[in-house]
């Protein structure tokens, strides 16, 4: 089994990415499994909006989504070869472990 580990922070384009691979697997034939949602992670940062005066410190919000799936393919050679030829948008990460 091939376990695909796909990241992002724009949720539609990682849906749409997962969904190319779905396709390619489908197409082939070869068991799959997922693609599973994993937990999404959250990073916030608050910072002190300037300038802020004499009176009450008043806080920017800032948030950042990581949104994550996992794909298990079957291991063949077919699909491995369409999945390296497979265009990866820029705000998309991928890790293959075979």
């Amino acid at each position: 089994m091939v376990k695909i580990k796909v990241w992002s922070t724009n949720v539609d384009v990682l849906n749409d990415f997962t969904g190319r691979i779905v396709d390619i697997a489908k197409k082939t034939g070869v068991k799959l499994s997922g693609p599973i949602p994993l937990p999404t992670k959250r990073l916030s940062i608050r910072t002190l909006k300037l300038p802020h005066g004499e009176g009450k410190k008043k806080y920017e919000k800032w948030e950042m989504r990581i949104h994550k799936r996992l794909l298990y393919i079957a291991a063949d050679e077919r699909v491995m070869k369409q999945l390296i030829r497979l265009r990866v948008p820029p705000e998309i990460w991928m890790e293959i472990e075979l």
